[in-house]
């Protein structure tokens, strides 16, 4: 305990991957009691709350870094247990609105595994904490307290209906189900304003049997991006090697060219998209899994930061704001809030009046960024449905799609592009003197016009030889230079 004065306890509301990191941070401040409607699994096993752990989850480099601050030495865990960790852009063929990226040394990284390797490795660690404990299979049912103060919750257990749980600090960390809007009126709260952007998107995986030695040759991560600048529904394609031997294989598309649960049309999907490689490289691959199919993936945000919250309360996470799945950003969002959270903590203690409000102010700066990065693509795509995110200057959108293409073709715009995407950098990034340079002369001369996959990997994934000069990631620049 970093106070002094009598012990305190806190509560969060929701076992999953974000929740148990509210609960490490809380935890070098109070006991905390971690409360979830399911029983957790004890590895890396389905969670029933989580359905869309079925699909691709890769955990960019920047929330990566922030779950290693909170938990040292969880990323060597997350390998020892079988994740990988892939070097960005050079253990990535990957074809963005403007082109191929180049694959050029470690600018950044993320996490390639399950979402249940990825989660059991962080629940093992936390709950294995001193003064943390669990109360599964428990549902809470409403905030204890009034609207100036919330004194913990009251929750039905598989013994007690009804059951008082108190809490100098309540957590919600509920996830998209969230029913905190609902608690808060019930204590009075009212009026918190709510913002949507729906492109509609439906998304579908499938797990296949990687080819022999692909994971021994280190065979990157795949994928085919959507142009939402031309008027036709976004369509992706992403083959992500995960543990023991896997390709996790992720399908979407916008309203109006959504993929289906059919697997005879599983891999004709991915042929479709902007270029066929996915689908080419799936051809004769044993499936493991049936497809799993998501709806529901609009971009939501309550402003719970606007509200006057009771003090001792916030929420993070998908209680807070959801995105589009396709840009990964969620985990990143609130791992990186929640390093916010701990400094305020730190700086002023579990017990200081205003406590929760503060905390759910310090939140706010990373969910309001890659709120304004997803919604301003997705509103693009036709169909889109809800609140229009805040307008941007032409002359600005003229300078990132300027930026983009750049990337195709120059290193610094290639490392500048993956600083901001792997929530490392905050897109002010794109504006310094240093990019603002390369911007001006960015060009897509010499940009590669086929994936740029080896000789060898081509070879250890059964594909034809390509009909140009192989693809060379230790000169990825040399092209058309």
């Amino acid at each position: 305990m970093t106070q002094s004065s009598a012990p305190r306890h806190a509560v969060v509301i929701g076992g999953s991957l974000i929740g148990l990191l509210a609960a490490a941070v809380l935890a070098e401040h109070a006991t905390v009691t971690v409360i979830d409607a399911d029983l957790l699994p004890e590895g890396p096993a389905p969670r029933r709350g989580l359905p869309q752990a079925r699909h691709t989850h890769l955990l960019w480099s920047g929330g990566a870094r922030a779950i290693e601050r909170i938990l040292p030495g969880i990323t060597d865990e997350w390998t020892d247990a079988g994740a990988l960790r892939r070097s960005l852009p050079t253990d990535l063929v990957t074809m963005t609105a403007q082109g191929w990226l180049p694959r050029c040394g470690e600018k950044q990284f993320n996490i390639s595994c399950s979402r249940d390797l990825l989660d059991s490795v962080v629940r093992a660690r936390v709950t294995g904490l001193e003064g943390v404990s669990t109360l599964q299979r428990s549902r809470v049912r409403a905030l204890e307290g009034t609207a100036d103060r919330i004194t913990g919750v009251r929750v039905d257990t598989p013994d007690e209906r009804d059951r008082l749980v108190g809490a100098d600090l309540v957590v919600d960390a509920s996830g998209r189900g969230s029913r905190a809007t609902a608690w808060l009126g019930a204590l009075g709260v009212t009026g918190i304003r709510r913002a949507e952007v729906d492109s509609g998107l439906v998304y579908a995986t499938r797990i296949f049997e990687a080819p022999a030695g692909a994971h021994a040759a280190g065979f990157p991560i795949v994928n085919v991006q959507s142009d939402p600048r031309v008027p036709v529904p976004g369509q992706t394609a992403t083959i992500a090697p995960i543990e023991d031997g896997r390709w996790q294989v992720t399908l979407s598309g916008t309203r109006g060219g959504e993929p289906t649960g059919d697997p005879d049309l599983f891999v004709p999907f991915a042929k479709g998209v902007r270029d066929p490689i996915v689908g080419e490289l799936l051809e004769g691959r044993k499936p493991l899994t049936d497809v799993a199919v998501t709806q529901g993936t609009a971009n939501r945000r309550v402003f719970l930061e606007k509200a006057e919250l009771p003090d001792g309360f916030f929420a993070v996470g998908d209680a807070v704001a959801t995105f589009n799945p396709l840009y990964g950003q969620g985990m990143s969002v609130a791992a990186q809030g929640l390093l916010a959270v701990r400094e305020l903590l730190r700086a002023k203690g579990l017990g200081h009046p205003g406590i929760g409000r503060e905390a759910q102010r310090a939140l706010t700066p990373t969910v309001s960024t890659a709120w304004e990065l997803a919604t301003a693509q997705d509103i693009l795509y036709p169909g889109a449905t809800g609140t229009e995110p805040r307008s941007r200057a032409g002359l600005l959108d003229a300078y990132v799609g300027r930026l983009m293409t750049g990337a195709t073709t120059d290193e610094v715009l290639t490392a500048a592009l993956f600083d901001v995407i792997t929530m490392s950098e905050v897109p002010a990034h794109w504006l310094r003197p240093s990019v603002l340079w390369h911007v001006l002369r960015a060009s897509d001369r010499g940009a590669s016009p086929v994936p740029p996959i080896t000789a060898a990997e081509r070879a250890v994934a059964g594909l034809a030889p390509a009909a140009g000069p192989a693809a060379d990631p230790a000169k990825p620049f040399g092209r058309g230079r």
